[in-house]
């Protein structure tokens, strides 16, 4: 088997959503693994936003970094242009004309961009052209296989097809600056390398760097292709200043045969390494070349203190007037650099895997995209999962996930795996439960102190996690949601029995003196920090339902361990606090806040940020009567874990209605902002709090009148939990519509910084639309009772359940295709169950078959 073997035609790649050439301009999509950082893959077929020295980098893209072709009819004049489309005309001023990178190339003229996360395609065509391109690109996704999820390359397949009657000669050369160390003078080098087995490439390097330094690491340009030509660097005329002189000596070296002219400079500032492969196209043919860039930079930082922003604006603040960043003090290193040398061996181990890798991905979002889901809920679903592999997230060399909030441009955006925002998300644990669990662990086992305060940001090492000092009470609520959930996804026991003292002690810390709940009447009435960056005062609904959330999850998790009197105080608090929720807060058309003055003398240590209320009597930025879009997120994920309802149903149902009564709009053209707009004009969205019933604090808290994606997301999931299908549709194609390509990148939902933690709520619709639950403690599997194909994934394995339906019975195909699910009940909700008395467990590649019968005829 030569490697050109693994060069399969793009025609099997999925694909969900295809953009025309209007609709491209926004586009990046993040190619790369978790924990790698990432390289953009442009709408036009351009690279961009090469974010892989462990921080972001949105903007960076190389000089002199792209692909082109060479193409030759016999008794014809070769053509050659770059593999990208036309430029957009936005894009051609300049305080020096077009700011493009290589904008005076030749492009196609003919572009358009389709794409099934992570694989993304770039169809090319010119009619001076004899050879139409298609450009595929990805990174491999295999749910439940995170290390296989998380290599550091962009895989990138060209597929040419000859569309004359004559034979072509094509070469495709990929050209790639080498950037390490961006400007420093540094002893770059370029070396031509090859392996056994037929894999080609250069290796960029920097002998000079300090090796401690964040950009100090090794990339390289590989491809699979036998008929190879390289040069080290492109060659100049050796004078001071280059007046493009390089551009034009490799362009003329390419277009004349396709081939290179082996050349190095040793003394090149920023030596550009070309790598071509030839192919010969019989009349009508395709063939498909890869190529590979790979990457090893080991030198992560640590966040550590807040320091203000690196701006000029005096009016912009750190942590709300605009992107927070943190000082990178100490080591904390990249785990993916433990599994490979450099990028050499990256490019080595996954061209060894690339059609089992490819493979694998195909397999999963095959499955997820033809399940039968709205498709804009499965275009939400597979674009956030961008953020586990931005910038955004990473893994220390222990193999532990940890996030920012978001990223800014150059920095970080808000540090610690903010416990609130986190909150949100639902990728992880639904995908990769063993990062999840991680996760848990190090919140209880290294971030909660003495007096069971979970710190709301950790600080790196982990020998400093509980430095930060503060709690937010719905983030340290929620993670209890989480940790029950993720143990009873896992069915680990052994993590839950080392978890379990913290994870009490967590709850405990909200009846402490001066703390939410000093009283331990179920409900929080202390000074409550929360996800809109300021202190409630009095109880309100976003923390109450957090709070009973955590105290049904608290309760669970008890009883597990055998604690049958502290679980009844947890059901006491909760059925005690629930009632009191309703009957006080609730004020018939939705929940509101009990705003109630304090005495800041008497708020106990940790629970305050600096951000909180300075009028003690009557306490500013608060809720107050007004309709919050995430009043009822703890009822959400309570939903989610499958704890039940918190609070009375048609309460519940209620509030949903008036949500999208008073804070759905059409339009922003008549609406009032004070904050960031994330959503404009003639664009739909949800606000984060009205007042409808008036009563509106003269001073709000800040962000009601944004709109922010996650928010909408809970909402959506939560109608969809309700019945209210058409509804949480409509949310979820207003946000999507608004991500098209033209207008955003429909690939980075921004909140505080691009890739936003919180917009990963957004794969709560296939867990709410298909009814998902999995039980490892009682090994049971539970569905809507509906004829339909879903796909469902528990965080270990994943596959795809067929339900096909006559009056009495629901037959049920139960198919898994990776990793192993062990089960003996499966149930159908208000239909029925059937439950067999020993446990199976179904390895991938098995299925299982039963009848239910329902229960009214039962």
């Amino acid at each position: 088997m030569t490697m050109e073997s693994n060069s399969q035609s793009l025609a099997s790649w999925p694909v969900l959503k295809c953009y025309d050439q209007e609709y491209i301009r926004k586009i990046a999509m993040p190619i790369g693994g978790i924990g790698t950082g990432t390289v953009s893959l442009g709408g036009r077929g351009n690279l961009q936003d090469f974010e892989v020295f462990s921080h972001p980098a949105k903007g960076f893209t190389p000089n002199n970094t792209f692909f082109a072709l060479y193409t030759k009819q016999e008794n014809k004049e070769p053509v050659t242009r770059v593999l990208e489309g036309v430029i957009d005309p936005l894009d051609y001023e300049g305080g020096y004309g077009c700011q493009v990178r290589n904008h005076g190339l030749p492009r196609f003229r003919n572009c358009s961009f389709s794409a099934a996360y992570p694989f993304g395609q770039v169809k090319l065509s010119d009619e001076d052209m004899p050879v139409d391109v298609r450009i595929g690109v990805f990174n491999p996704l295999i749910p439940g296989d995170a290390d296989a999820s998380g290599i550091p390359v962009a895989i990138m397949k060209f597929e040419l097809t000859n569309n004359t009657d004559e034979h072509v000669s094509a070469s495709i050369a990929g050209c790639m600056e080498n950037f390490i160390g961006i400007n420093e003078l540094n002893g770059k080098r370029n070396t031509f390398k090859q392996e056994k087995d037929g894999l080609k490439g250069i290796y960029l390097c920097a002998d000079d760097m300090d090796p401690l330094a964040e950009q100090f690491g090794t990339m390289s340009l590989t491809t699979t292709a036998q008929d190879v030509t390289y040069s080290n660097a492109w060659k100049g005329w050796n004078i001071k200043h280059s007046w493009g002189e390089k551009l034009v000596n490799f362009w003329n070296d390419f277009s004349l045969d396709g081939r290179l002219e082996a050349h190095n400079d040793i003394n090149a500032h920023a030596p550009v390494a070309s790598l071509t492969a030839g192919v010969e196209l019989a009349p009508h043919a395709t063939k498909v070349v890869t190529f590979l860039i790979t990457w090893h930079f080991s030198n992560r930082k640590s966040w550590d203190i807040l320091i203000k922003p690196k701006v000029e604006r005096p009016d912009t603040a750190c942590c709300g007037g605009g992107v927070c960043t943190c000082e990178s003090v100490q080591h904390v290193g990249n785990y993916y650099c433990t599994q490979y040398k450099d990028a050499w061996d990256v490019a080595v181990k996954t061209i060894a895997r690339l059609e089992e890798l490819e493979k694998k991905t195909m397999q999963f979002v095959h499955s997820f995209i033809e399940s039968d889901l709205p498709m804009i809920v499965k275009e939400a679903a597979l674009n956030n999962i961008t953020t586990l592999r931005s910038q955004t997230c990473f893994r220390t060399e222990d193999g532990r996930l940890y996030g920012w909030e978001g990223c800014g441009d150059t920095h970080g955006s808000c540090q610690g795996s903010c416990s609130h925002v986190w909150n949100y998300e639902l990728v992880t644990s639904f995908l990769f439960g063993d990062l999840a669990r991680g996760m848990r662990e190090v919140e209880f086992q290294y971030a909660v102190n003495d007096q069971g305060l979970l710190n709301h940001r950790i600080n790196l090492p982990l020998d400093r996690a509980q430095t930060f000092g503060v709690t937010a009470a719905d983030g340290q609520l929620g993670t209890m949601m989480r940790l029950y959930r993720d143990w009873k996804l896992s069915g680990d026991q052994v993590m839950l029995e080392r978890l379990w003292p913290n994870a009490r002690k967590a709850l405990e810390f909200c009846w402490i003196q001066g703390g939410w709940d000093a009283d331990q009447d179920g409900v929080m009435e202390g000074q409550q920090h929360v996800t809109y960056d300021i202190e409630f005062y009095g109880p309100n609904p976003l923390v109450s339902g957090w709070y009973l959330g955590a105290l049904r999850a608290i309760e669970e998790l008890a009883t597990q361990m055998g604690e049958i009197q502290f679980s009844k105080k947890c059901r006491h608090l909760f059925e005690q606090g629930s009632k009191w929720v309703d009957e006080h807060l609730f004020n018939g058309e939705y929940y509101e806040q009990d705003v109630r003055p304090f005495d800041p003398e008497k708020i106990a240590p940790g629970l305050t940020t600096g951000e909180g209320a300075v009028n003690c009597e009557n306490p500013e930025v608060q809720l107050g009567k007004g309709c919050l879009a995430d009043q009822l997120v703890g009822q959400l994920m309570s939903h989610v874990c499958g704890l039940g309802y918190l609070l009375d149903k048609s309460h519940v149902e209620q509030t949903l209605e008036s949500i999208m009564k008073y804070n759905d709009k059409s339009n922003m053209y008549g609406h009032f902002n004070h904050m960031r707009s994330f959503v404009m004009n003639e664009e739909p969205g949800l606000i984060a709090c009205t007042y409808p019933l008036g009563g509106q604090p003269e001073y709000s808290f800040p962000y009601f009148s944004e709109v922010w994606n996650g928010l909408e997301y809970v909402v959506a999931n939560h109608l969809f939990y309700e019945g209210k299908i058409e509804e949480g549709i409509k949310i979820i194609k207003n946000i999507r519509t608004r991500y098209d390509g033209r207008k955003r990148n429909p690939f980075n939902e921004p909140e505080c910084g691009h890739h936003y933690v919180r917009s990963m709520a957004s794969w709560g619709a296939v867990l709410a639309l298909t009814g998902f639950q999995y039980s490892a403690i009682d090994q049971s599997i539970t569905f809507k009772n509906k004829d339909t194909n879903v796909f469902w994934s528990n965080g270990y394995a994943w596959g795809t359940c067929t339900l096909t339906s006559d009056d009495k019975w629901m037959e049920v195909e139960l198919k898994v295709l990776s990793g192993s699910l062990t089960i003996r009940k499966i149930s159908l909700i208000d239909f029925g169950t059937v439950e067999w008395k020993d446990a199976v467990t179904v390895g991938a590649g098995e299925q299982i078959f039963k009848r239910i019968r329902n229960d009214i005829y039962a």
